[in-house]
Order: C-alpha cells, then structure tokens, then sequence
C-alpha cells in the first residue's frame, strides 16, 4: 500500500501455545471457518458477513478448548493476530475507498458511464473486457486491489449491468483487474511483501513475473468477450434499463479527475491514504462547484423533527430533518457499510495468529521438507500449492503471504531456487486466490460494496447482486496466474537458480 510493509519474526520461532492433538490441531479455528463459509455461502447461499462473524468465532471458540494448560496464551494470540498491522491496512484502506467511491456515486459517475456508453456503442459484450483493463489498470496505478475492487462495483459495476452486461462476469472481470494490479504494482503491498521475505529488490521481482502477468491478462482480455458474447440475454427489466439510459449525464465524467488524481498521486509515490484523499477533496469540489450534489449528499446531520436541534439549525446547509436522529451522506455511508466486514477480517487473522503461535505453520513446513520437497520440480510444485492452500484459510492475501514467505524461502534456498522466482511464485498465488475463494477478502469487499447500491440507484434490484460463491469460476486472470505458475513449476518454465541472476537484495526497495 505506497509503503514497505512488516514481515515480522519468523512464524516457527512463535511456538508458544500447546493443543491436545499436537500442532495441527492449532489450525481447527481456520478449518472450522472454512467448513462455516462453505456450509453457509456454498450450501445454503446465505450472503451475510455477519453470520461468516459467527462462524470464525464459534471456531476460536472451539480451538480454546483443546490447548493444554492455562488459556492465557491463547487469547493473548486473539489479540495479537487482531492488532497485526496487515489487518489494519487492509481495513483503513476499505474506509477511505468506501467514502470516496460513494462521493463519486452521487456526484453522477455511473450516469457519465452510462452516457459513455450510449455515445460510443459499447454494448454488453465488449463491457466487462474493458471492465478488466480499467480495473488492472487502477490498481496497477494505486497499489491496492481492494481499493480497486471497490470503485469498480460501486461505480462500474451497475453501469454494465444496466446496459446488459452478465453480472457474474462483470464481478468475475473486477476482481481479475484487482489481482493484476494486486500481482504487478511496484506499490503494492503483496509485490513489496513478496520482495522483501525472498531478500530480493522490488524493481526486480516486478519486471521478472511482467511475462506471466501479461501472458495472464491477454488470455484473461479474450476470455470475458468469448464468456460475454455466449451469455445469456440479462435479465434486466426493459424498465430498469430505460430508467438508466434517462438519467445518463456526461457532467458525471468530470469525475475522471478526481479518479486520476489519484492515480496521478499514487504513481508520484504517495502513501495510498493520502491519494485517496486528495481524490476524496476533488470529488468533493466538483460536486458542490459544477452542482453535481449538494453538501448534504455528501454529509448531513439528521436531526428529529420538532426538536430543539431542528428549530435552532434549521435551514442550515448539512443540517436535515427526519423522523429520528442519525447521521448520512455519503462519506458515512461509504466508511460505514465496511465495519462488519473488517471484524471479520480481524478475527480471521486472529485465527491465523493462532495456528502460527501453536506450530500449525511449523508442522506444515517440516512435512512438506521431509516428504514432498524431494527435487526442484517437487519443491516448486510445493510452493505453488502451499501458498495455494494457505489463501484458501488466511482470507487477507499479504496476511496469507507474510505467514507462509518464510517457508517459502526455506524451500527455495534448500534446492539454491532464484529469489525472484520464489518471490513470483509466492505473490502469484496470492494475489490471485485473494479475489477467487467466496469467504475471501476481496469476494467480501465486493458483496458488500454490491449490497449498498440497492437503493442508491432507483434501477438496480436485489436481484442483480452476486452471491459470493457464484463469482469464483469467473476470476478468470486469478485462475490463470495459478496455472501459469503451476505449469512452470512442473515444466521449469522462467526457472531461475541463484547462480542464474543475483537479486540486488530487498535494501534497494
């Protein structure tokens, strides 16, 4: 995110709590949380991020009453995971986005898309295409795919479904433009992380995985028009669709300055906060200036009709009347809708912590080293699936990436594999399995940003949210990073051994 970020000590040097069963039972939290997601997302097709809450409690809950001795440790590892710096980025970064996509929202830049559109005859076939090019390209600029995956559902999202575009495939090629940025951008968290744990230099390991990204997203660009030309006819009502095309607006794309602000200020080497902001501040201007929207779409204070407060303030500029006191507008809703989702990403990587301090993380690597890791192609292989597999439990990428890097390492240094490669092989996975899993970071982030604009735009329906778990196979760049590098693991494609290209060291970052 715009800075380098903390690897911390390495994980096996942690083991400070002891379960009945031995390490392995250190990650029962996790699996139960998976087990949770799957029952309730996949099963029962229950979106609600606060059952998923639920469930990681129930299972940190659970995993407490198989460790040996005094449970102290256990929940000082609770608090430990929960106040990881990784954590807290994550979630800073989905309140600044939320507010600024939100200023955006009502100041008409989905009515300027939509205009766009109509004026160029972009139709629902080549839509989500272009969906995936402008998100990669976003998050490439900004560093952050989450920051990414929510502008684009709140504000290109229900463009494309109004003029017919597939909904799954519009989620599937937002959340593909994310991992390309996510994989590819020099200031991205996941590509600093992946840097610094293979003591390799940024600048290195980017322009070494450019020929997996870009082979990926080619096939990725080719795959949304083929998926988008053979899909069924949208479901969108006629009505709906008229309702959208009346209110198109070009003075909605005066909002492209406030977009390139901050990507302008992101690529200048600006902490993503700030660029944000300052995006936040154009959007802001331009609203009010051009009447776009007033103050008090933005941020209004409600207060209950007949008060002291409503005859005392009355006809001041944020200040509003209604039936009972609250506050709104845009800035509060944007921030607000997140605050569910980010304890249940600090419980989840609360549950990491856990398997971490009981030696989970440990066991794994001592048995991939023993009995799988036998050859290169092996040890690849190795990588490539263990970081898999870790992203399919830790549901914030540079979390799943800062546990399982020092394993990594170890593997690769034991058969001299390049650090680069290491540094590819371990960002790959992921980036790309952050945004694909149903219970993962990325889905969440965008199932919430979907669930807000039901009743922010008269035309868009409950109908035309995405279930989390619909959206996995559509991930198409997601998916091709991890057979890319799968497919290189097993052929030895790129390979690269420490003799082959020194890296200038993670100081040069």
């Amino acid at each position: 995110m715009n800075q380098p970020a903390t690897t911390g000590p390495d994980p096996a040097s942690q083991t400070t709590i002891e379960f009945r069963g031995g390490k392995a039972l250190s990650a029962l939290p996790i699996v139960f949380f998976i087990a949770w997601a799957i029952f309730q997302s996949g099963i029962l097709a229950i979106g609600d991020t606060a059952g998923l809450i639920a469930g990681m409690l129930i299972g940190l809950v659970i995993g407490m009453l198989f460790v040996k001795g005094p449970w102290k440790s256990y929940a000082d590892a609770i608090f430990e995971g929960m106040s990881q710096p990784v954590a807290v980025t994550a979630i800073v970064a989905w309140l600044w986005a939320g507010m600024f996509s939100a200023t955006l929202q009502v100041g008409g830049f989905v009515d300027g898309l939509g205009w766009l559109a109509q004026v160029t005859g972009v139709g629902p076939t080549l839509f989500p295409a272009i969906t995936f090019i402008l998100a990669g390209l976003l998050a490439t600029g900004i560093g952050t795919g989450y920051g990414t995956t929510i502008a684009f559902v709140a504000l290109f999202f229900p463009a494309g479904v109004a003029l017919g575009a597939d909904p799954v495939l519009m989620l599937g090629a937002i959340l593909s433009g994310a991992v390309f940025g996510d994989n590819l951008a020099p200031v991205s968290d996941t590509t600093i992380v992946s840097a610094v744990t293979q003591d390799s230099d940024v600048g290195g390991v980017v322009a070494s995985r450019f020929k997996y990204a870009i082979t990926a997203a080619i096939l990725s660009l080719i795959a949304y028009v083929i998926a988008a030309s053979m899909a069924p006819e949208s479901n969108v009502s006629a009505s709906a669709r008229e309702l959208f095309e009346e209110t198109s607006n070009p003075a909605g794309l005066l909002h492209l300055l406030s977009m390139g602000t901050v990507i302008f200020t992101a690529i200048a080497g600006r902490h993503i906060i700030e660029a944000i902001s300052w995006g936040l501040i154009v959007a802001i201007v331009i609203n009010v200036v051009f009447g776009l929207a007033p103050g008090s779409d933005m941020l209004v204070f409600n207060v209950p009709e007949g008060s002291w407060a409503a005859e005392t303030f009355a006809g001041w500029p944020l200040i509003a009347t209604a039936e009972s006191a609250s506050v709104g507008g845009s800035i509060y809703d944007g921030a607000f809708g997140f605050v569910t989702l980010s304890v249940l990403i600090l419980l989840v990587i609360a549950g990491a912590q856990i398997m971490i301090r009981g030696g989970g993380f440990q066991a794994l690597q001592d048995f991939l080293l023993r009995s799988v890791a036998k050859t290169v192609r092996s040890a690849e292989v190795t990588m490539v699936t263990v970081t898999a597999g870790i992203n399919a439990a830790v549901t914030i990428n540079t979390a799943a990436e800062i546990a399982i890097a020092p394993y990594i390492a170890k593997i690769g240094k034991k058969f001299n594999i390049n650090g680069y490669r290491r540094a590819n092989i371990l960002d790959a996975n992921t980036s790309a399995l952050g945004y694909i899993f149903p219970w993962s970071g990325g889905v969440l982030v965008a199932f919430t940003q979907m669930n807000e604009l039901v009743g922010i735009y008269p035309w868009f329906t409950q109908e035309m949210v995405v279930s989390p778990v619909a959206a996995w196979p559509w991930v198409f760049h997601g998916w091709l990073l991890v057979f890319i590098f799968l497919f290189a693991a097993i052929t030895g494609f790129g390979r690269e051994y420490t003799s082959d290209r020194i890296s200038k060291g993670a100081s040069t970052i």
